[in-house]
């Protein structure tokens, strides 16, 4: 007779898979992602990164970028969807194509509007530092023009959203992204568990709160 282990080794068993969708000028070597894997324990989570610099970052294209997503959603079937920044607004927009998991999103580009154009420098394309690939790439102006115009994040998800806001983002302004929050609740339309995490010493990346947002990564698969 065989005898079976009480428990299955963990390779053998299925773990949630967390969609990662990296911000503007990064890619799915990125230090954020690097440590969420490193924080959640390899053997409950699986982190999935596509590349969303599509079709390249020089011609990067929001419809592209959201497209990206939800293939990457269809392949992998994720649990949880975690948003970076752009990588946010890319999250939001795939929920208005069908995407279901719930969402974490850290310091999206809500409520930023005319921003994404403003303090561009003149010409096109412009110079741009990207960190995924440590260096300077000219991007064409379209891209911000597009993103000036984008409704990603005007109503709110149907599924539950998890928001992490650092007040001191010197990116994205703390205030726009309250204030989107606030209005989706306010609308009553808002999935039961969504909540806003203002993190006081928190800047754009929000690096150094890696573990906060694991933390709502793995109740956000606690309650899925």
């Amino acid at each position: 007779m065989v005898h079976l282990p009480a428990r299955s080794p963990w390779y053998l068993l299925a773990v949630p898979t967390v969609l990662y969708l990296h911000g503007f000028a990064s890619s799915p070597a990125g230090r954020k992602i690097a440590l969420l894997r490193e924080t959640l324990p390899a053997a409950e989570y699986r982190v999935v990164a596509p590349d969303l610099n599509r079709p390249s970052f020089a011609k990067l294209d929001f419809e592209a970028i959201v497209a990206a997503a939800l293939e990457a959603a269809a392949e992998e079937q994720p649990d949880v969807v975690v948003g970076s920044s752009l990588g946010a607004l890319a999250a939001l927009e795939a929920g208005r194509w069908g995407l279901r998991a719930p969402l974490v999103l850290v310091a999206p580009a809500l409520g930023f509007g005319s921003r994404w154009v403003e303090k561009l420098a003149p010409g096109d394309p412009i110079p741009f530092f990207h960190h995924g690939e440590g260096r300077q790439i000219a991007i064409h102006r379209r891209f911000f023009e597009q993103m000036a115009a984008n409704t990603s994040g005007v109503a709110p998800p149907v599924q539950r959203v998890a928001i992490l806001m650092g007040r001191k983002d010197e990116s994205v302004p703390f205030e726009g992204v309250f204030e989107t929050g606030r209005r989706w609740e306010e609308s009553g339309r808002l999935a039961r568990g969504s909540r806003f995490i203002a993190i006081s010493d928190g800047d754009h990346g929000l690096v150094d709160h890696t573990g906060r947002i694991a933390a709502e990564i793995q109740a956000s698969t606690a309650s899925g």
